[in-house]
């Protein structure tokens, strides 16, 4: 009985696939192999697509009906026809190995024998990297043209394409449209779907004669490429373009702003400084409202039995300037606190080399105890059952050491520490510059309750700024208060240090959960005046 086989062509193409030539030369070749060698070809399998990547659905397709057995063989006019990745080409050698009959008309390989076989695997490996090299010669094309300002893809809607090697030219139809688009959503004042149906009445819509839906609308309004800069989706490259922009930077910049802030018209709200942050302590926590009175900001608390808790936005202000200016640190501080970090790590890395040092000791006594013990083994000196228990209980004192030589050759996380402690003592010294969401950012850094009565206020400061402010009490002027502030930040931090190193925990930069404590500072409140302004004034400097 004559086997039946399957024959296989394939152009990259559809351009070669409209030539024809290629396809027609594939089959007139295969096909006189079949009659030269008596072959069957019981059915053809065209296809036009590359062969560099996985997926084919035509390949895919017959390669399931062969390992289902509907054929015996399979006939390819060249190796690089049938696969140009490792992965197909793997796939046609399980064939194979199955006994598969699997023939290729212009490589006359002996796929039964080591010799033959391993010739068609190194003509597949030519083809693959065939493919990698055309890969990098095009990628090296596409980024010259980049680089000369050309745009080596389709024309964005809005330009036209004139040919290879030149710039796109703005549409005389579409690129008003596309200018008029950015313009009209510049004026904040008309969300998509309104500009959408705007839109396609002055006549823009996409190639395929649709609406600019959400999608599309995101995607033009932001592309650079309309105020003449080249940006690759893929890698997020940009290019300085050779083309003239369609619109200005600043309508440009306008729309991004607008996009990032998602905005519509939207009722104007009030921003107020301390909302949800100051609390009520008469009212059992409830938060303090912000209102406008007369021009200034008032934050009251509206409790059913609140006994009329109000205080104005300046004075709530100038206790939290209070706390800031006790726990910042100026350049000297800071440099203090730089130069002792370094001496402990200094330190530190000394006593960690001799701690390895005998930790690897211990470790190598723990091992030549292993061996000795499995010469007695050996020797007949003890019976399974004693090496095995003397042999566990030696490999879990081992793994003891193990996990601690680990813990000792971490890094100390001092620095890191010092690092996140830095970018918040920046933001506390430039504090009076911050708007009010980075000022609110900065209060909820360093307090975990702020809480106000009729008469006194009450700030709890997060570790370290507690222990900061605590030093305030051991000192008798400024630079020894500075000295105290300095060593009792830099013991903090090196106590946290060992407690992670010892846990292995992660560090976290700049977000360190630092441990809550408590400073009161109680500021009592002047008596209220008339009830006409409700105003609250006072030195809040002096602390009760």
């Amino acid at each position: 009985m004559n086997k039946r086989f399957y024959a296989y062509v394939r152009v990259s193409t559809t351009k070669q696939s409209a030539n024809g030539s290629s396809l027609t030369e594939q089959k007139n070749a295969i096909e006189d192999y079949a009659d030269r060698n008596g072959l069957v070809i019981e059915r053809w399998f065209e296809e036009v697509e590359t062969a560099a990547k996985r997926g084919r659905r035509v390949f895919s397709q017959m390669m399931e009906q062969l390992q289902a057995g509907r054929a015996d063989g399979l006939i390819v006019h060249k190796i690089d026809r049938s696969a140009r990745n490792p992965r197909d080409w793997a796939d046609l050698g399980e064939l194979i190995d199955r006994g598969i009959d699997v023939r290729f008309v212009s490589d006359n390989f002996d796929l039964l024998s080591r010799g033959g076989r391993l010739s068609a695997d190194i003509q597949a490996v030519v083809a693959v990297d065939y493919i990698r090299n055309l890969r990098e010669e095009v990628k090296k094309g596409i980024y010259g043209r980049l680089r000369q300002g050309l745009y080596p893809f389709a024309a964005p809607m809005g330009y036209l394409n004139t040919g290879k090697a030149k710039p796109k030219v703005i549409d005389p139809v579409k690129g008003p449209l596309i200018r008029l688009l950015f313009e009209r959503y510049a004026t904040n004042e008309i969300g998509f779907e309104e500009l959408r149906h705007e839109m396609w009445g002055n006549g823009l819509r996409t190639a395929a004669g649709k609406p600019l839906y959400d999608r599309t609308l995101t995607a033009l309004l932001n592309n650079p490429f309309y105020v003449g800069v080249i940006r690759i989706g893929t890698t997020g490259e940009t290019f300085t373009g050779a083309h003239e922009p369609l619109i200005a930077k600043g309508l440009f910049d306008r729309v991004q702003s607008i996009l990032r802030a998602k905005t519509v018209p939207k009722a104007k709200r009030h921003q107020f400084l301390f909302r949800q942050i100051v609390k009520c302590s008469d009212c059992a926590g409830r938060h303090l409202t912000g209102e406008i009175q007369k021009g200034h900001v008032y934050y009251r608390c509206h409790g059913p039995d609140c006994p009329g808790v109000s205080w104005r936005s300046e004075d709530l202000e100038e206790i939290v300037l209070s706390q800031v200016r006790r726990i910042r640190l100026d350049a000297e501080g800071l440099g203090d606190l730089r130069d002792l970090v370094r001496d402990l790590c200094q330190n530190e890395e000394g006593e960690r080399n001799r701690l390895k040092s005998s930790t690897a000791l211990r470790l190598q006594q723990v091992d030549d105890r292993c061996a000795r013990l499995t010469d007695l083994l050996i020797d007949n000196v003890i019976d399974q059952r004693t090496f095995n228990e003397r042999r566990e209980k030696l490999l879990v004192q081992r793994q003891g050491i193990v996990e601690g030589l680990r813990r000792i050759s971490q890094p100390s996380p001092l620095n890191e520490l010092l690092a996140g402690f830095e970018r918040q003592n920046s933001e506390l010294l430039r504090y009076d510059l911050l708007d009010n969401d980075e000022k609110r950012e900065v209060i909820e850094m360093m307090s975990s309750n702020f809480s106000v009565s009729a008469e006194s206020s009450t700030f709890t400061l997060r570790s370290p700024y507690r222990e900061m402010a605590e030093s305030d009490d051991f000192a008798e002027c400024a630079h020894d208060r500075s000295n105290v502030r300095t060593e009792r930040l830099c013991s903090l931090l090196k106590n946290i240090a060992e407690k992670e190193i010892g846990t292995g925990d992660t560090v976290l930069l700049g977000s360190r959960p630092w441990e809550d404590g408590h400073v009161r500072c109680e500021v009592p409140k002047v008596p209220k005046p008339p009830p006409t302004a409700r105003a609250n004034t006072g030195d809040f400097n002096k602390p009760a």
